[in-house]
């Protein structure tokens, strides 16, 4: 399993720790203005652009979104940097499926790539089927935003069976469930606990199987970049342990 580190907050001295074993989700939103990244992309173990598409909806609320154009300039930065994994646009919430597939449709187009379209339980269980057999890389959302609950997981089990049957790999966007990781045989997630050292105070540490949480004690403060420079390179010898065991 491949364990991509995301977030908004990386900086070039993280990034110079162990730059090649490193699997990296960014968003485009925030990709597009960080150029100083543009190099390192391909020394990355893996790399995944996810769209960014609802951080700039919520940016540009107050004005209406031109998608296609979104596309076009999405298109245009994945060409520039010939990155290879990237996902659709699933704004099916906003715009509906059958925009969503056009929209997904143009992206390729563009590209000449397979975008991972991402499947949402609104899409239903044949939508799931026919994904997993026209793609070779899919993805599962609506993890974070609680669409799919804890008490639901395991039909992922059932889900990840199904599009192995059909040699496609299984994204869990945004699963970072440490007993889930051990569980489901997803091909790859992505997580942004690393992070929470600076929201919640919380230290990481591996323990040579699993991530370890320590929270501060009460009247305890973490120093920031510290504590985040700390948790980002625990999660990186988990996400090694997770590529061999998991």
């Amino acid at each position: 399993m491949n364990i991509f580190l995301a977030g908004n907050l990386y900086d070039k001295d993280r990034y110079a720790i162990e730059t090649k074993s490193l699997n990296i989700l960014e968003s485009y939103f925030y990709l597009r203005s960080k150029e100083w990244m543009f190099p390192l992309i391909k020394e990355f173990n893996n790399f995944l652009l996810d769209s960014g598409a609802f951080t700039f909806m919520n940016q540009a609320k107050n004005y209406k979104v031109d998608w296609d154009e979104y596309i076009e300039e999405y298109a245009a930065l994945i060409n520039k940097l010939d990155i290879d994994l990237f996902f659709e646009l699933d704004i099916d919430v906003l715009v509906g499926i059958k925009e969503v597939e056009r929209l997904r449709a143009k992206l390729e187009k563009l590209t000449g790539k397979k975008s991972i379209p991402v499947w949402h339980v609104s899409r239903g269980h044949d939508y799931w089927l026919k994904m997993i057999k026209k793609y070779d890389y899919v993805a599962i959302g609506g993890i974070v935003t609680k669409e799919i609950r804890p008490k639901q997981y395991p039909v992922f089990t059932q889900l990840i069976k199904e599009a192995h049957i059909e040699n496609c790999k299984v994204h869990g966007l945004g699963f970072t469930n440490l007993k889930g990781l051990e569980k489901y045989r997803f091909d790859s997630v992505d997580s942004t606990s690393w992070l929470s050292g600076n929201r919640f105070g919380a230290v990481y540490k591996f323990n040579g199987r699993t991530m370890i949480k320590i929270d501060k004690k009460e009247g305890q403060r973490v120093k920031n970049y510290k504590t985040a420079m700390n948790n980002f390179i625990e999660w990186v010898k988990f996400s090694k342990y997770a590529e061999k065991y998991l």
